[in-house]
């Protein structure tokens, strides 16, 4: 069900989104507690603002009421990706080079299945990230398939 509610959100939401110039960056259907949230997540270069939040979930909700897709009822949410904005394609690996990442691996490479540093490249579906350890810095060769999460992270220097 949840699959299917994100499938038919995309495809309702991506005509808004061309005609304004923004970007789809996420869609996801969960349980939190009691409730449903139907969570958008859009963005364009130098962010999005609350205005434009407001015309994407006015616009997407009547799209879903004469769909009706969701048959319990739930929250609608249009957001910007924020600061930790996921990676969910290729796309976004190749478009966020020299930016600082957080990583979650399926299996370990190098040692490493968490880890947090600069992506260096992304070509032939490999990340490369240089990370720091303690005094040292070390790049990783990360193939795509072995991505679990990635997002840009937040680093206090």
């Amino acid at each position: 069900m949840s699959n299917h509610v994100v499938s038919v959100t995309e495809k309702l939401v991506q005509p808004i989104l061309d005609e304004m110039n923004l970007e789809l960056v996420d869609v996801e259907y969960k349980n939190e507690g009691s409730n449903w949230y139907l969570r958008v997540f859009i963005d364009k270069p130098g962010g999005v603002d609350i205005e434009e939040c407001g015309q994407v979930s006015e616009q997407l909700s009547e799209k879903l009421d004469d769909e009706d897709p969701i048959e319990i009822p739930y929250f609608l949410e249009v957001s910007s990706p924020g600061a930790e904005r996921p990676l969910k394609n290729q796309k976004d690996f190749e478009k966020y080079v020299g930016e600082y990442v957080y990583m979650k691996l399926y299996e370990p490479v190098d040692g490493e299945k968490e880890f947090e540093g600069t992506l260096v490249s992304f070509e032939n579906e490999t990340a490369v990230v240089e990370i720091k350890i303690k005094t040292r810095k070390k790049q990783l060769e990360v193939p795509y398939n072995k991505i679990a999460k990635a997002n840009l992270a937040v680093t206090f220097n």
